[in-house]
C-alpha cells in the first residue's frame, strides 16, 4: 500500500486509539469546501480529464515549483499550454522525479489519490510510469471518474470556485439550469475575488474598471459609480449563490478615508499616476469598503495576505501569474486591521476570515485578535503551511487563546480537484490526533472531544462560510 491506514495518528499506543475512535467519528462525513480553485466548467461540460499530465500536473503549482526548483524547465511541463501536446512526456518527468515529494504533503495527497482513486499500490517512479499513466488514462475515460461522478464519490456537500468579478459566471449558470443539480442539489458555488478591479498593480487595472462599468451599467469613472458597480457585481454573485469574498491582497493593511479623500485617490490610481504607497493606501481603503458591503449584503469576508507575488520575474514574464513563485512574508495585523476593526469589529452580524503565512503572527496577533473581536474567526492553516506539522502547530498557538470556536473549520485552497478527499482526510487526521492528546492528558473529556472533532470537520465550516 502507498499509504497506511494510521498515518499521522500519534506513535503511542494509548491516545493512538483514541485518536482512531474520533476519525471513525468523522472520516465520512460530507466535505464542504468553501475556498479553491477549481473550474466551473468542469461540471458544467462534464467532460473526462484528458490524461494524467493534465489533470496532475499541469494545474498544480505545488508539483511544478518542486520540479522546477530542481532544474526540470516549464516548457518541458508544457506548463502555461492550453493543451499539453505530448502529455506521457510530461508524465515520464514527472514520475522520474517523484523522489523530490519525500516527506511532503504534496506526496501524502498524491499518493492518497493513486491508491484510493485508481487503485494504485506501487510506488510512482520513472519504472512505474507508464504503468501509472496507462492505468490513469484508461480509468479517466470510464464514466465514474468524469467530474460530476467524482464529485459524488468524494462525498461532496458544498465545492466554491474563485472567480472574477468580470466573470458572466456562464458556467455557474449551467450548472444550476443542468438535470445534475436537481438530482443530487450539488452545490458549486462561486466566490467573489476583487482583486483584478481593486489592486492598482493588475496588468490593465484601468481597462478592467472600465469593463466593470459596461457589465452594471455604471460610469466607474467615478468613485460613487466604481462602488456601485463592485455591489451590483456581487448581488450577481450572491444570486449563484455565492456566500464569500475573497482578497489576497500582499498586506493586511486597512484604511479608513473620508468620502473625498478616497475619490481622490482613487481618480489618481484610476489614472495609472500612482505611487507605491498610493497604490497600497487604495487597496487598505477597498478592504475596509469590501467590509462595509458586506455587512449590508451579507457576503462572508475571507483576507489571506502576506504572500509575495510572482517574486521570479523571469518565470511571470514568459508564463504569467500564479506560477508557483510566490514566497511567504512577514505580516502585520495588530495595526493593519486597526482602521477597519475601529469601525466594523464590534459588528456581530459582519464574519470576517482571517488567514496567515507568517506563522509568527497566529498566538502573538491573530489568536488574540479573534478571540476578542465578534466580527473575526481565523481561517486554515493555507498554502505553505497546508500540511501535517504546520496543522499541528496551528492547534497549538491558536487554541490556547482562540479556542476551537474562533476557527473556520478547513478548506483546501486547491486547483488540484483529485487532491480534495486527501487533503481533509489529512486535516481530520491532525485534529484527531491533536484532540487524543487533550484527552490523553485530561484537558478535555473524551465526549467533548467527540463533540470537537466533528465541528472541526463539518460544523464550523458550515457555520464560518454560512453554508
Amino acid at each position: 500500500m502507498l499509504i497506511d491506514e494510521n498515518r499521522l495518528f500519534p506513535a503511542e499506543a494509548g491516545t493512538r486509539k483514541i485518536a482512531q475512535a474520533l476519525y471513525a467519528h468523522v472520516r465520512s462525513l460530507p466535505i464542504v469546501s468553501p475556498h479553491g480553485h477549481t473550474q466551473a466548467r468542469w461540471f458544467a461540460a462534464n467532460e473526462p480529464f484528458p490524461d494524467p499530465a493534465t489533470l496532475f500536473v499541469q494545474p498544480d503549482h505545488y508539483v511544478f515549483r518542486m520540479l522546477y526548483s530542481q532544474g526540470v524547465s516549464m516548457d518541458e511541463l508544457e506548463i502555461g499550454q492550453p493543451q499539453v501536446k505530448e502529455p506521457r512526456k510530461v508524465w515520464r518527468i514527472f514520475a522520474s522525479h517523484y523522489y523530490l515529494f519525500r516527506g511532503t504533503p504534496t506526496r501524502m495527497w498524491l499518493d492518497y489519490a493513486f491508491q484510493e482513486l485508481f487503485g494504485l499500490g506501487e510506488r510512482l517512479s520513472e519504472k512505474t510510469a507508464d504503468l501509472y499513466y496507462d492505468t490513469i488514462a484508461e480509468k479517466l475515460r470510464m464514466p465514474e471518474f468524469l467530474p460530476r461522478a467524482l464529485y459524488e464519490r468524494f462525498n461532496l456537500e458544498v465545492l466554491a470556485t474563485t472567480d472574477s468579478p468580470l466573470d458572466a459566471l456562464q458556467d455557474h449558470q449551467a450548472i444550476r439550469a443542468s438535470d445534475w443539480k436537481a438530482r443530487i442539489n450539488a452545490r458549486i458555488l462561486p466566490t467573489f475575488r476583487p482583486d483584478p478591479v481593486v489592486d492598482p498593480e493588475f496588468a490593465g487595472f484601468a481597462q478592467r474598471i472600465a469593463q466593470l462599468g459596461e457589465q452594471s451599467g455604471e460610469d466607474t469613472t467615478t468613485w460613487s459609480g466604481y462602488l456601485n458597480a463592485l455591489a451590483k457585481a456581487r448581488l450577481r454573485f450572491r444570486a449563484l449563490g455565492c456566500t464569500a469574498t475573497d482578497h489576497g491582497h500582499p498586506t493586511a493593511q486597512t484604511a479608513d478615508l473620508a468620502a473625498g479623500e478616497a475619490a481622490k485617490l482613487f481618480a489618481k490610481v484610476r489614472s495609472g499616476n500612482a505611487d507605491t504607497g498610493e497604490q497600497e493606501l487604495f487597496r487598505a481603503q477597498m478592504l475596509t469598503e469590501m467590509a462595509r458591503m458586506s455587512l449590508e449584503d451579507g457576503l462572508v469576508m475571507q483576507i489571506h495576505p502576506g504572500s509575495v507575488r510572482n517574486h521570479n520575474r523571469l518565470i511571470y514574464e514568459r508564463y504569467g501569474r500564479d506560477m508557483g513563485a510566490d514566497i511567504p512574508r512577514p505580516t502585520n495585523y495588530v495595526d493593519a486591521l486597526r482602521p477597519l476593526l475601529n469601525r466594523f469589529g464590534n459588528e456581530r452580524k459582519l464574519t470576517i476570515i482571517l488567514f496567515m503565512l507568517d506563522e509568527s503572527t497566529i498566538s502573538r496577533e491573530l489568536a488574540p485578535l479573534a478571540g476578542h473581536y465578534p466580527c473575526l474567526r481565523l481561517g486554515p492553516p493555507w498554502w505553505f503551511h497546508d500540511s501535517p506539522e504546520g496543522m499541528m502547530r496551528f492547534r497549538e498557538l491558536a487554541t490556547e487563546t482562540a479556542g476551537f470556536y474562533n476557527t473556520a473549520g478547513f478548506n483546501d485552497d486547491t486547483r488540484a480537484f483529485l487532491s480534495i478527499p486527501a487533503r481533509h482526510d489529512v486535516a481530520r487526521r491532525i485534529d484527531c490526533a491533536f484532540l487524543a492528546r487533550l484527552v490523553a492528558e485530561h484537558r478535555l473529556e473524551e465526549d467533548e472531544a467527540f463533540e470537537v472533532a466533528h465541528d472541526l470537520a463539518y460544523g464550523l465550516v458550515k457555520k464560518a462560510y454560512r453554508l
